[in-house]
């Protein structure tokens, strides 16, 4: 039956979102009359209101409770505002509904959404008894639901809005555009709203730009030292100024907009600035803020710790000049209790000191060889009546060094007796071997400098005629005598060839190269004992011995062979590369008689100023009489000695006999005094011109 309300006028609201906006939406009011109703919800507020009594309510809503219930249709208590409730008011109302029939109360609360739809779902199971009884859950136990539910459902939106909005210049209109069909975002919205779901876009967007600023500000910041080094590297020029005058001062100088950008609108992250990719230079008013006067005043304090760091250096460097401690050749461990205070640990590692004293050491080593060189050389006479191999015994060592023993310059090297006497061994071999090789200048010798100024600046040949040398095929072809005695030159020309291929080539280092041997055996007078031949120019002598009669051989074959030339302008076999080699007979490796052919060798070696090779050992074959290695090493001698040839002049060397003027010059190597200041007017007269000869000193 239709039952009577009195409540015209009345407002009908459809959804939460029309709270307080009610102008904005469509209107409906309640309409006079009756109305087929089927149930009623009578609603109990059980908040502490404001001049209003719980009793008196109750007492209203008890007298209601007995005009609804004539109509004989289904009745629900709710509770509203339990979020506000009072635990009293609560307990009341239950009370109240057990009294009428045990009526069924849902406990609500529609600002939080709480068990609003089951106040009604449960009116409806009453009115509909077919449907399912709906258990009534408690107010706190449902607001943990929901607020779980909407946890749920929110975590998902949030990654829905993490995923598509990247940039943090996006809008709401345009990403609630994409995002309406997702089911991230209408669960969301149903839930908690459009304007929670517009709030927390806001939220994202938001802290996607302070990220992008945080990281522009990261990298301004890590500029900014570069900047300070690059435009204020003195430290006398701000020592003394603050962060403010500091800016005053970066603004004079030339390349400040290389670093820099002043904005017209300040502060930079709250300008366009911050999207500006492109340009990378500093907004200055980033110097304002304290992480940029931290930097500042960290710049200082690193400039005044390399200025005090550098302080430290050159005291130590001056405590090691100074110090009567610090000789050649002592060990840091003996030096540093000399040497060292707390004022250096302080400020620099013990490994930068430990560099500092090792560079110091060197030079102080080198000078005091230097001077151990001078000494030797003035007392030159104690070496003049070694034996001509150059090796004094231990009893002429002993002497030499109880005759220096008193010098300073002798007692300098104290600490480095091995590198002394090796200096003194070296002498020696000097002495007897007077070379720009040997000499204790070296690579420094005088011989050396003026051989390299007159090549450098007046015998240079063209391009043109340095590329026909350089790819000249002749480079690829090594002509060698091998001259012996008894068969023994004929025996190495054939142990060689079977180390080549099939076609007489031979590698050295990779590379392959043509080699003609010519074995040599009797008179070299006769034409068939030749060095040279119309076809066949030698580039070296490979010399070989087993007795005292074999090495005379080879000694008047090399004076004959010399002889023939004297003269002659193509007597470049006067210095025909020569290598004499002492071959063991077969089972004779020791004894006397090997000892003997070796000094004597030696000895003739140095004679005709030539290599001279240790005794071969077998070789990889059976029978061998030298081995591969002391062959490939011949071998490279040669092709160096020909490549320096080839290039130093075209022409066959020649001797210097045709010169019309001789200059002889004596320079002491390690003079301080420039051999160009006395060649210079030599070389610049007018009517000098380069010699025809092959030597790389003559003019």
């Amino acid at each position: 039956a239709a039952t009577k309300l009195a409540s015209a006028e009345k407002l009908m609201y459809f959804c939460t979102d029309q709270l307080g906006l009610e102008q904005d939406f469509e209107q409906k009011q309640m309409p006079d009359g009756k109305l087929l109703v089927d149930g009623f919800l009578l609603c109990i507020d059980v908040s502490r209101g404001m001049n209003r009594n719980f009793d008196d309510q109750l007492k209203f809503v008890s007298n209601l409770y007995n005009q609804l219930a004539k109509t004989k249709k289904p009745i629900v208590v709710v509770l509203t505002k339990c979020d506000e409730g009072v635990e009293r008011y609560i307990r009341d109302a239950h009370t109240f509904a057990l009294s009428k029939k045990n009526l069924q109360v849902v406990e609500t609360s529609a600002r939080s959404n709480v068990n609003i739809d089951l106040a009604f779902s449960t009116l409806v199971q009453l009115i509909d008894k077919s449907r399912g009884k709906t258990k009534i859950i408690p107010y706190f136990e449902a607001l943990k639901q929901q607020s779980q539910q909407i946890a749920a459902a929110k975590d998902k939106y949030e990654w829905l809005v993490s995923r598509i909005v990247k940039n943090h210049n996006e809008t709401w209109l345009n990403v609630s555009r994409k995002m309406q069909s997702s089911p991230e975002y209408q669960d969301y919205v149903y839930l908690e709203g459009t304007q929670k779901a517009k709030k927390l876009f806001l939220q994202h967007v938001h802290r996607l730009k302070q990220e992008h600023i945080e990281r522009r500000r990261k990298m301004y910041l890590a500029m900014l030292p570069q900047a300070f080094e690059a435009l204020i590297p003195d430290l006398d020029e701000i020592d003394h100024l603050s962060c403010v005058k500091a800016e005053k001062l970066l603004e004079t100088k030339p390349d400040f907009l290389k670093w820099f950008i002043v904005l017209e609108e300040t502060p930079w992250d709250a300008t366009s600035h911050i999207d500006n990719m492109e340009n990378e230079r500093i907004p200055f008013d980033l110097m304002e803020t304290q992480p940029a006067e931290q930097l500042y005043e960290a710049h200082l304090e690193k400039l005044r710790n390399e200025r005090k760091r550098a302080e430290m250096r050159r005291a130590f460097k001056e405590n090691l000049e100074t110090s009567p401690f610090i000789t050649p050749g002592k060990p840091w461990e003996e030096a540093r209790s000399f040497i060292m205070n707390e004022d250096f640990y302080m400020w620099l590692e013990e490994s930068i000191y430990m560099d500092i004293y090792s560079k110091h050491q060197k030079q102080i080593i080198e000078k005091a060889k230097e001077e151990f060189q001078e000494l030797l050389l003035e007392y030159s006479e104690l070496f003049y009546e070694l034996e001509l191999d150059a090796k004094p015994s231990k009893e002429k060592m002993g002497v030499i060094q109880d005759v220096l023993g008193e010098e300073q310059r002798f007692k300098a090297l104290q600490k480095l007796q091995a590198e002394r006497d090796a200096l003194i061994l070296k002498h020696i071999h000097f002495v007897y071997h007077p070379t720009k090789e040997t000499c204790p200048s070296c690579p420094v010798c005088v011989d050396s400098k003026i051989e390299h100024l007159i090549s450098s600046r007046f015998i240079r040949p063209s391009e043109r005629n340095q590329k026909n040398l350089l790819s000249d095929s002749n480079i690829d072809r090594i002509n060698l005598v091998i001259l012996g005695k008894d068969g023994l030159a004929r025996e190495l020309a054939n142990e060689i060839r079977a180390l080549c291929t099939n076609d007489d080539k031979y590698v050295i280092e990779g590379k392959m190269y043509e080699l003609s041997l010519r074995p040599i055996e009797g008179n070299v007078r006769l034409p068939v004992n030749s060095f040279q031949t119309p076809t066949f120019q030698p580039h070296g002598c490979l010399c070989l011995y087993n007795s005292k009669e074999s090495l005379s051989y080879v000694v008047e074959s090399i004076e004959k062979s010399r002889e023939s030339t004297i003269g002659r302008r193509d007597n470049h076999l006067v210095h025909l590369p020569l290598t004499l080699i002492l071959v063991n007979k077969r089972g004779d490796t020791s004894g006397e008689t090997l000892h003997s052919l070796i000094q004597q060798g030696q000895q003739i070696a140095s004679k005709l100023q030539c290599v001279f090779l240790d005794p071969a050992s077998a070789g990889i074959g059976y029978g061998r009489n030298i081995n591969e290695k002391q062959i490939s090493q011949v071998l490279k001698g040669l092709l160096d000695s020909k490549r320096n040839l080839n290039l130093v002049s075209s022409t066959s060397i020649k001797d210097l006999a045709d010169v019309d003027l001789r200059i002889v010059m004596c320079l002491m190597c390690g003079d301080p005094f420039n051999a160009d200041d006395i060649l210079l007017p030599i070389l610049q007269s007018q009517t000098y011109r380069p010699s025809q000869c092959g030597s790389s000193s003559s003019v």
